[in-house]
C-alpha cells in the first residue's frame, strides 16, 4: 500500500486501535490531534486522552487545540499537506477549512451501522434501545453530523447479555480492521463513496447522569440500561439516603409485583412492565463493588422494601 501522509483525529481508548492500525501500515502520521489534558482521579490532575499517551510513546507529535474554529488553528492543520485525515471519535466539530484541507478529505470511524445512531454515543444508544446488531461504519466527513457518504461498513450482532465494554472493544478492534483497506481504495479511486439511505436515520445524544438513574418501569429496559452504562455513569437508585450502584443484574420475567418492590432475599425487584430484575453486583458509595449476597450482609435490603420510596428521599443526586 502506497504510504499516505496523514493527520490522527480522536481522544479516547475507542481511536488507539485505527491510529496502531495505521502506524503498522507504514503511513506518515504527520500529526495526532486530541482532547486537551483535563484533571482526573482523586488528585484531579491533569491527564493526557488515550489517544494522547498512546502517540506520546511512539514518538508521534500531538497537537491538543481546545477548539478548531480559530483561522490560525486552521492554517496550522493546512500547512501539514495531508493526503488525509481520519477521526475516531476525536470529540470537537471539524469546521468547513478543516474538512477541506487534505487532499483526499476526512475519514472517520463511526461505531454504529449509518444511518442508525448518529452522534456522540452509538454504542450506549444501541444497546439502551435493545437492537440486535450494530457494528462500523468508515464515512467520508461532510458538514452535518455523520452524514456523509459511506466506503466500508460491517455488522456485529448485540447477544442478550453484552455490554458496553463488550460492544466497544469489539467494535473499536473492528474499525481498525476496516480503516486500511478503506484508506487504500479512497487513495487509488477504486473506493466509490455511496451515499447513505434516507431511511433510517436515528441520532445518539450524549450520555448524561440522568441516563442511568433506575425508575423501576420496564424490567428489559433495567436490563439493557445497566449493560449500556456501566462503566460510566454507571446505574443506580437511592435507597436509606445513599446512592446504590448496580454493576449487573439480570431480568426474571416470571416474577411480578409493584414496581421498586423487592419481592425475595435474592435482591429481585418487580418493575411495571415485563417482570422483574434480579440484581447480581452492587456497591456503595466509596466502597468496592459486592455480589447481592455479600451486600445484602452489609446493607440488607428485605423482601417487601419499596426502592420507589428512595426517589423522594433526596440522596446523593436523588433519583430524577
Amino acid at each position: 500500500m502506497t504510504s499516505l501522509r496523514l493527520a490522527f483525529m480522536g481522544t479516547p481508548d475507542f481511536a488507539v486501535p485505527s491510529l496502531a492500525a495505521l502506524i503498522a501500515e507504514g503511513h506518515d502520521i504527520a500529526a495526532v490531534y486530541t482532547q486537551p489534558p483535563r484533571p482526573a482521579g482523586r488528585g484531579h490532575r491533569a491527564q493526557r486522552s488515550p489517544v494522547h499517551a498512546f502517540a506520546a510513546e511512539r514518538g508521534l507529535p500531538v497537537r491538543h487545540p481546545p477548539r478548531l474554529k480559530e483561522a490560525e488553528e486552521q492554517a496550522r492543520f493546512a500547512e501539514l499537506g495531508l493526503d488525509a485525515a481520519v477521526v475516531a471519535a476525536y470529540g470537537l466539530i471539524l469546521p468547513g477549512p478543516v474538512l477541506a484541507a487534505p487532499r483526499l478529505g476526512c475519514i472517520n470511524v463511526h461505531a454504529s451501522l449509518l444511518p442508525r445512531w448518529r452522534g456522540a454515543a452509538p454504542i450506549q444508544r444501541a444497546l439502551l434501545a435493545g437492537d440486535s446488531e450494530t457494528g462500523v461504519t468508515i464515512m467520508q466527513m461532510a458538514a452535518g453530523m455523520d452524514t456523509g457518504p459511506m466506503l466500508r461498513a460491517e455488522s456485529v450482532p448485540i447477544g442478550p447479555r453484552t455490554t458496553a465494554t463488550d460492544l466497544h472493544d469489539t467494535l473499536a478492534a473492528l474499525g481498525a480492521h476496516l480503516l486500511p483497506p478503506a484508506l487504500e481504495g479512497v487513495a487509488a479511486g477504486t473506493l466509490m463513496p455511496q451515499p447513505q439511505p434516507e431511511a433510517g436515520v436515528t441520532y445518539a445524544p450524549k450520555i448524561t447522569r440522568e441516563d442511568g438513574w433506575i425508575t423501576w418501569q420496564d424490567a428489559a429496559y433495567v436490563d439493557r440500561q445497566v449493560r449500556a452504562l456501566n462503566p460510566w455513569p454507571g446505574c443506580g437508585f437511592v435507597h436509606e439516603g445513599e446512592t446504590l450502584r448496580v454493576l449487573e443484574a439480570e431480568p426474571v420475567a416470571e416474577v411480578a409485583g409493584p414496581p421498586g418492590r423487592v419481592m425475595d432475599e435474592r435482591l429481585t425487584v418487580s418493575c411495571a412492565a415485563n417482570g422483574a430484575v434480579r440484581l447480581l453486583t452492587l456497591q456503595r458509595p466509596g466502597r468496592g463493588p459486592r455480589p447481592a449476597e455479600a451486600f445484602l450482609r452489609g446493607f440488607p435490603i428485605p423482601p417487601g422494601t419499596d426502592l420507589c420510596a428512595g426517589a423522594s428521599s433526596g440522596g446523593e443526586g436523588g433519583q430524577r
